[in-house]
């Protein structure tokens, strides 16, 4: 692999949606089927105000915002569903990512995940495309008090790969996430992703570097 970023760092953090895997295009289509049983147009600004959260903060935001009757976790059951089979058949890894993670771990780098979404879509999406051999830690924003762009979910999986923040390098395709990564006091790489492309520059000018996709490294 060949890549100075990678220079003093002993362990990898990624962001799942739309930094290890091509997906953040699912949830627009979601969210409008969703709140479209109860008659309610997606609302344009919908992205943004959701951006960063958790699952389970965004099912506390539609619930409180659309008045939605169901219980949260009635809704994030629904979200499960409905994201299931887009997740096992339609979800891609971002290109380059199965052999950069190889390289990884034969240079023994740690490798952990910090995800928004769901525990269930993570652990589906982990089997689907092998990649449970690689990460020895998988921490969801519900494993923790506060969504992106507060420190807490990277933080916690630094603890749990037992490596010093400042050795950490991290993933991240949107604004909140790399704010994530800078709060938790870790080398913060910025992923091209369509889904932000509006952010492109501020995304450049939060993190340390930028790639368009994996093969970068190669």
């Amino acid at each position: 692999m060949k890549h100075n970023m990678l220079q003093d760092i002993d362990a990898v953090i990624f962001d799942m949606d739309g930094s290890l895997v091509d997906s953040m295009w699912i949830w627009k289509s979601i969210d409008a089927e969703y709140l479209g049983r109860y008659g309610i147009p997606l609302p344009e600004t919908l992205q943004s105000e959701i951006e960063g959260m958790s699952f389970s903060e965004t099912a506390a935001y539609f619930k409180e915002h659309f008045l939605i009757p169901d219980s949260l976790e009635e809704i994030q059951a629904d979200w499960n569903r409905m994201a299931w089979d887009k997740y096992m058949y339609e979800v891609p890894l971002k290109q380059g990512i199965p052999e950069f993670l190889k390289g990884c771990k034969e240079n023994g780098i740690k490798l952990g995940i910090a995800t928004s979404n769901s525990r269930e879509l993570v652990e589906a999406l982990a089997g689907v495309h092998n990649l449970r051999e690689y990460f020895t830690s998988i921490v969801t924003g519900c494993d923790v008090d506060r969504g992106k762009p507060f420190p807490d979910i990277y933080l916690k999986v630094a603890k749990q790969l037992e490596v010093s923040p400042d050795r950490c390098l991290v993933f991240e395709d949107i604004v909140p996430g790399i704010l994530a990564g800078r709060n938790a006091g870790m080398h913060v790489c910025a992923v091209e992703d369509a889904y932000s492309i509006d952010s492109r520059d501020k995304k450049r000018q939060l993190a340390d570097y930028y790639i368009e996709d994996y093969r970068e490294f190669y």
